[in-house]
């Protein structure tokens, strides 16, 4: 029999196991119509980036689902990949190359470019190598980028269709513009955060001379592009003032007043300035009212030249000068402060400049319908089931998609103009001539949304276009398990591409987990300085502990906080299973035992650990196939520290230290039974440990990754034994809470009497003598009907229908004895007036569930008899 090493050192263990199951194969899926496929497509992470705790918490998630798929018999596909992410890449190599002292422009696209797939061989593997550290059980041999070849032929099958259905269109509208990202980017991309700001009260002079129009803003500097002030139609107070128009202040432009239902009678003074260039509900009351659209600002938030006193000032600098020179001519009334929400840019947190610009659009609506139907419907569902509210609140108001991005690295738009004479076309073909005059085409300057790339990945990683096996046999994908902050994104994107392109939704269920906070609940960032790498926590205390951590009570949807101290309980956990594992071989026969039937002579504590197992995979599966993954664990966790370690092993123990019988064979078939059962149910969690256990203990078996997955079977199933064995339990404890207030030591032995008018109970303690003595710490146990022969001073715990003396007066003086039972009898007052104040509650009894009743009901039984016990040794002391 092979042995462990004599401590547990995850170092020495990961990286061989890991190069072991890529060697095999062990994670490649092919198409097998024998098997049912379960499919995860891996939210791609950006090449930008590397492992924090929210890509462990994501990619352990996923791992534990497809491990277990793939043990219950499931052609298991877990597909990587990476995301060019066209912002966040562009503004790394333009910071880089800004180092250098070059500019894009430079060195022009096609060396950008260059530069960029040169980052990509460079920083795109970096993410993955770290993915891989953390045990993920990827099919790498299917590993995707959102530019591979497969998904840019997706993408322009995608453009192209849509647009050849008028569902893409080209136009000028109000957009999201990041004056630092310099580019257009989507409403899912803006992030409001509130921020202290004013409302500059100004006064706009009617051009009749007969008075003054009074407003209120919070951007003045915007007023140079201002087109129309607006009132309410319904205004008694201004119905005179419409058509009229007013001095523009500053500008000195006339501009009219506008009667629209936008402006709200009850604000402020009821009258607000018109910006079209510079505000989404400006530009719809522009279109209206068939107002001018005047830009104002540069790419870069700066004043254009169209105002030479302001030319070239940032935003914010303009906006003091505009406010001194608007206070200089009489039109500032007050200045007061105001808290606002103010868009950002999800990347760069610049704020972002709502303009006017040529750009392409998505239109929305219709796509829209399908999606929302789909989880109405329950084809996707959301866990938990809460979350379908942001998804539809997000899709039953979408606006038109913007999908242009003025970047260089992305995929490029497909639609070609000819300079010549104005034609434009959208065409797979990479270099089209002018159908109206043969001449060369210049192809768009802008490229895609990144998310508009990502939309497809549920299907552009399985071949489609193209109709491939993959793609018939492993779409729809089973399960989508993301972050909450990105269902706007990302979720709702691939739910309407995937009905309209494919037809079928993208996923049965999206799985969303919370944020990975600090130990004080933040949110861990860089400018807090509270994040913390995983690879650290791995290279201190091994993958399997961090995982183990990040599953360990988080539940579905809700943000979990990261303490050390768990981790370091996690690999304290790995360490008593190693230990465990290790005592279990080392008695083991030469040649192992064999699990393959049951053996003869299997003792009452036997069939109560496997029943106790046989149990737990069901429980187990059960709560996985519901995605409780964090309540799984805990069980998991409990049996094998608690039930399996410290009761079962110390139980045998005696057992195994004998010549051959059948009872030690019947000990060694229980204790690898149930030890294998139990490293199965681990092994999602902590792949590492359990494989290398597994193996040492089966010798010959190659991984237990592709082991059975333990099924509940009627044939282990010993409830009588489970009971009795728990008896035995609650009367150890007892015995050990009992000489522990006392301060007796464990090596000190005792005679115990167990005392019952209940013959079932004398025989079960009649059975399991020889563990009740060496867990009771007894020299010797006597089992009798009453209470003759036993001191009137002896010590006594009470349990359910018996009651557990020990006769040893040097150990206790009478007086303490009494208090103790005193406390004894007050904690069970309390609890039958809790279980009695609830069977007596007609909310209670007729709202919960009969199992949970009958449970109160026994609990009752239980507290009473022991109260009658407790009752008669205080009458018997006083």
């Amino acid at each position: 029999m092979k042995e462990l090493e004599k401590n547990y050192n995850p170092a020495d263990i990961e990286n061989r196991l890991y190069e072991k199951w890529l060697s095999k194969k062990f994670f490649h899926a092919e198409v097998n119509r024998d098997k049912k496929p379960f499919t995860i497509v891996m939210p791609p992470p950006n090449i930008t980036g590397q492992l924090h705790m929210g890509h462990a918490l994501d990619n352990t998630m996923q791992d534990i689902l497809i491990r277990y798929k793939r043990m219950q018999g499931f052609e298991a596909l877990w597909v990587p990949g990476t995301d060019h992410a066209s912002i966040a890449t562009e503004a790394k190599i333009v910071e880089k190359m800004r180092e250098e002292g070059i500019t894009k422009e430079d060195i022009g696209r096609d060396g950008f470019l260059e530069r960029a797939w040169d980052w990509k061989k460079q920083y795109g593997g970096r993410i993955v190598s770290q993915l891989k550290k953390l045990g993920s059980s990827c099919d790498w041999d299917r590993e995707r980028f959102t530019m591979d070849e497969g998904c840019s032929k997706a993408v322009e099958e995608v453009f192209v269709n849509l647009y050849n259905k008028k569902y893409i269109y080209r136009g000028e509208r109000i957009i999201n513009w990041c004056p630092h990202c310099l580019t257009s980017i989507s409403d899912a991309e803006v992030e409001y955060e509130e921020q202290p700001g004013k409302f500059w009260h100004l006064r706009y002079k009617l051009t009749d001379g007969s008075g003054y129009v009074q407003l209120a803003t919070t951007r003045p500097e915007t007023l140079l592009g201002d087109t129309a002030i607006a009132v309410n139609p319904e205004d008694d107070r201004y119905k005179d003032l419409v058509g009229k128009t007013v001095i523009l202040p500053i500008v000195h432009r006339e501009i009219p007043i506008v009667a629209d239902d936008y402006v709200g009678i009850d604000f402020g003074t009821g009258v607000v300035k018109i910006t079209p260039a510079h505000d989404p509900n400006d530009f719809e009351v522009g279109l209206r009212h068939n107002l001018p659209v005047i830009n104002v600002m540069t790419d870069d938030a700066k004043i254009t030249d169209d105002y030479p006193k302001y030319a070239g000032m940032d935003r914010y600098e303009a906006r003091k000068a505009i406010v001194k020179d608007l206070e200089e001519e009489g039109a500032l009334v007050k200045i007061e402060d105001h808290t606002h929400n103010v868009g950002t840019c999800y990347r760069c947190h610049d704020t972002i400049e709502p303009r006017v610009s040529l750009q392409w659009f998505v239109k929305m609506e219709e796509l829209a319908k399908p999606a929302i139907e789909a989880v109405k419907n329950g084809d996707t569902k959301f866990v938990p089931s809460h979350f379908d509210k942001t998804y539809f609140h997000w899709l039953e108001n979408i606006r038109d998609w913007c999908i242009s991005r003025q970047l260089w690295w992305g995929h490029r738009i497909p639609a070609f103009y000819c300079d010549d004479c104005g034609e434009m076309v959208v065409t797979k073909d990479k270099n089209p001539v002018c159908p109206k005059c043969g001449k060369p085409m210049r192809q768009d300057n802008d490229t895609l949304d990144t998310w508009f790339s990502s939309a497809l990945w549920p299907f552009s990683v399985l071949g489609w276009p193209e109709k491939t096996e993959e793609m018939d046999y492993f779409y729809p994908t089973n399960v989508l398990v993301t972050g909450y902050d990105i269902i706007l994104f990302w979720v709702i994107r691939m739910m309407f591409s995937g009905l309209h392109h494919v037809g079928k939704v993208p996923f049965n269920t999206v799985l969303i987990h919370g944020l990975v906070r600090d130990s004080q609940g933040r949110k861990m960032s860089k400018s807090l300085g509270n994040g913390i790498d995983p690879l650290e926590v791995i290279d201190k205390y091994g993958a399997d502990a961090l995982r183990f951590t990040l599953i360990t009570g988080n539940a579905p949807g809700n943000d979990m906080r990261f303490y050390w101290e768990r981790v370091e309980a996690s690999r304290n956990f790995a360490n008593k299973v190693w230990n465990a594992s290790r005592f279990i071989m080392m008695n083991m026969p030469e040649g192992g035992i064999n699990t393959d039937t049951i053996p003869a002579g299997l003792t009452i504590e036997d069939k109560w650990i496997l029943s106790k197992v046989n149990t737990l995979s069901k429980d187990v599966s059960e709560n996985l196939d519901k995605f409780e993954m964090g309540i799984a664990a805990d069980k998991i966790y409990n049996f094998i520290w608690e039930e399996f370690c410290d009761w079962y092993i110390e139980m045998v123990k005696p057992r195994l230290y004998g010549e051959e019988s059948e009872s030690k064979t019947a000990a060694l078939y229980t204790l690898s039974t149930v030890l294998t059962s139990a490293l199965k149910m681990l092994h999602p969690y902590m792949p590492f440990v359990t494989e290398e256990i597994f193996c040492t203990l089966q010798d010959k078996e190659e991984t237990i990754m592709v082991s059975n997955w333990p099924v509940y079977t009627e044939e282990l199933n010993f409830a009588s034994e489970e009971n009795a064995i728990d008896l035995i339990k609650d009367a150890v404890r007892s015995i050990r809470n009992t000489r522990a207030e006392m301060n007796v030591p464990p090596s000190k032995k005792a005679k115990v009497f167990v005392v019952s008018d209940d013959e079932s109970v004398r025989d079960i303690f009649d059975e399991c003598t020889v563990i009740f003595k060496t867990l009771g710490y007894a020299n010797e146990v006597v089992i009798q009907d009453n209470k003759d022969g036993i001191s009137d001073d002896a010590v006594s715990c009470v349990i359910s229908k018996a009651t557990i003396y020990m006769p040893f007066d040097e150990l206790v003086d009478k007086a303490k004895e009494i208090e103790r039972l005193k406390k004894e009898e007050k904690k069970l007052e309390g609890e039958l007036k809790r279980v009695n104040g609830m069977l007596s509650n007609p909310n209670f009894t007729s709202k919960a569930p009969e199992a949970k009743i009958n449970e109160e009901k026994a609990k009752k039984q239980k507290y009473e008899d022991m109260m009658e016990q407790v009752k008669k040794q205080l009458e018997r002391l006083s």
